[in-house]
């Protein structure tokens, strides 16, 4: 599974659209939609703080681990 499609299980599984996420870890709606769309990906810092703001593992959010 590729990021794209990790996240936007993520998303769904926590009930967010691209701005409450954003909001939640602090970056601009836009840059979620990069994310999304493969535009980009995320750095160390946005991965981390969605592992912290969701009580998530860094190994599901990798695809490590479901």
């Amino acid at each position: 599974m590729d990021f794209i499609d990790i996240l936007k299980d993520i998303m769904v599984d926590f009930n967010l659209n691209q701005t409450q996420l954003a909001k939640l870890i602090g970056v601009k709606q836009s840059q979620v939609s990069e994310w999304l769309s493969g535009k980009s990906k995320p750095g160390y810092d946005s991965l981390r703080a969605i592992c912290k703001a969701l009580d998530i593992s860094a190994d599901r959010i990798l695809g490590l681990k479901d």
